[in-house]
């Protein structure tokens, strides 16, 4: 049973709101571009086994794959069992794998193949009268960013993207980075504007879909706890770190063009900034949330004095995890003189009223002790403490800790007596762990997202605005970062000292995620 848009088609049985019965799509197809790539063998098809497997498909469910492979219907079938296999998150069943089989499609050709693009469209047009698709059809582009106006100038000329001529639905799919600044970013928009309608545009940030990302809403709006105190009278700072201990690995040519802050900073981190941030929604309304992150990013005032208000590193040869790695200028196809960084911080603030005069720290780099992705806000200290100095010198700030991966969860840090005959206070923390607090394991960010788009729920994908915000922010950053080279630091250290300089000017320290 499922809901439609089109009130006429509406299941009289089914009340919306009523959350006994899961969400299913329409039947539709999932057209991935550049199916043969690492994102759609990982992560894209094992989601799509990972929701037939908790019921999540509609029966007239198709998935339709793009390359430039000389391959046949069985062919992409088999590679996408194994995808499956290797990489599902939930068991594998035979039975839940013989739903699907006989519902995959392949098309070969280059994507700027006219003769392949039509051939895709006669057969999304077979698959209304086979599989009752009604038309439907989400694009998912799986592709190199350089690749993304050549697809879509496809889907234009055979007019695949087009709801009307389709007779159902059609949406287009990105993955970041949209665009490489502010100036392309708009450009792309532009296009994808041209193409196809703004609601039919979702811009995937993997991180959105994340259950802790989401606990964030939840822990702010839903509790009378946290939120009289969610605001620069008790705030000391925010801190948000996204820690990597790999390097590069094979992606040498994207991220040396790249770099940290375009790769991670303007997407990821500010969507975390946004919604840490945020105002309260009237509702739980895509555009109501949407609404109110854009506030947040427009209200972000980027550094004046960025020599003082960021750095930026690149890790030398190093120990991580107990084996010695290469520095980022010995990793295979890398320029020997590259100035890209691998490590980026920077201090930010909000000009507003809840947040004015709080800074938000933001690093993200590669290398580092450990992986860990986490949102700390950390309150101002009391500003009276009826104790003896020493027995106080253990006491720090109380914090709110937000764990998005690995270990989901969150985490309360604050002061308490040590037993024993003396007021001696320390920091004790109160740890919520997402699996042992519930029975269900939290399922992978692509499902979540691409269960979403074929739903047609915009929540947790960013529109044109927030991306061009976010390049707002960052391309300054770059400006001033032309020409000059990273500071350094070891492979498994926490970045470069100068980081650590920057907070101690303000008496700040960094949090040891």
């Amino acid at each position: 049973m499922t809901v439609s848009s089109d009130p006429e088609r509406v299941n009289p049985l089914r009340d919306p709101q009523d959350r006994r019965l899961p969400r299913i799509p329409e039947p539709c197809a999932l057209v991935i571009f550049g199916v043969t790539g690492d994102l759609a063998r990982k992560k894209l098809i094992p989601a799509v086994y990972d929701l037939a497997n908790r019921g999540l498909l509609p029966p007239g469910f198709v998935i339709a794959g793009f390359a430039r492979r000389d391959w046949g219907d069985g062919d992409f079938e088999n590679v996408a069992r194994t995808a499956a296999m290797e990489h599902a998150r939930t068991p594998w069943r035979e039975e839940v794998w013989a739903r699907l089989a006989g519902n995959f499609r392949f098309v070969g050709g280059a994507f700027d193949d006219d003769a392949a693009f039509d051939r895709l469209h006669d057969c999304l047009n077979e698959l209304r009268d086979s599989h009752g698709i009604m038309g439907n059809a989400a694009f998912y582009l799986s592709i190199p960013p350089a690749a993304f106006p050549t697809v879509l100038k496809q889907l234009e000329r055979t007019g695949m993207a087009d709801n009307a001529k389709s007779g159902g639905w059609r949406r287009v799919v990105v993955e970041k980075p949209f665009g490489e600044d502010l100036e392309s970013a708009k450009a792309l928009n532009d296009l994808v504007d041209d193409v196809v309608s703004a609601e039919d545009v979702f811009r995937i940030d993997h991180y959105l879909g994340k259950e802790t990302v989401q606990n964030i809403l939840a822990l702010r709006f839903a509790n009378s706890l946290f939120e009289p105190m969610w605001n620069s009278k008790y705030v000391d700072s925010v801190q948000i770190t996204m820690a990597e201990d790999v390097g590069i690995g094979t992606r040498a040519g994207f991220y040396d063009a790249t770099g940290a802050a375009r790769d991670v900073m303007q997407n990821h981190l500010m969507q975390l900034l946004a919604l840490v941030a945020m105002e309260e929604p009237t509702t739980f309304d895509a555009s109501e949330i949407r609404a109110e992150k854009l506030k947040v990013l427009r209200a972000v005032v980027p550094p004046k004095d960025v020599a003082a208000e960021t750095v930026r590193g690149q890790y030398l040869t190093g120990w991580v995890g107990g084996a010695r790695v290469p520095g980022y200028l010995e990793e295979s196809d890398v320029p020997p003189d590259s100035n890209t960084e691998t490590y980026a911080a920077v201090r930010l603030t909000i000009k507003n009223r809840r947040w004015a005069g709080v800074p938000f720290y933001i690093r993200a780099g590669k290398r580092l002790p450990r992986r860990v992705t986490e949102l700390a806000v950390l309150f101002k200290k009391a500003p009276h403490l009826p104790f003896y100095p020493e027995d106080v010198e253990l006491l720090g700030n109380n914090q709110l800790v937000i764990r998005v991966q690995p270990d989901e969860g969150v985490m309360l840090k604050f002061g308490s007596k040590v037993p024993g005959t003396q007021m001696e206070l320390r920091d004790i923390t109160m740890d919520f762990a997402y699996g042992e607090a519930f029975t269900e394991s939290s399922p992978e960010a692509y499902e979540r997202l691409i269960l979403d788009v074929l739903l047609g729920d915009r929540t947790l994908f960013p529109d044109a605005a927030e991306v061009e915000e976010g390049w707002r922010i960052i391309d300054p950053l770059e400006d001033a970062w032309a020409g000059t080279k990273p500071a350094t630091y070891r492979a498994g250290e926490w970045g470069p000292r100068e980081a650590d300089e920057m907070l101690a000017r303000e008496g700040r320290t960094w949090r040891r995620a």
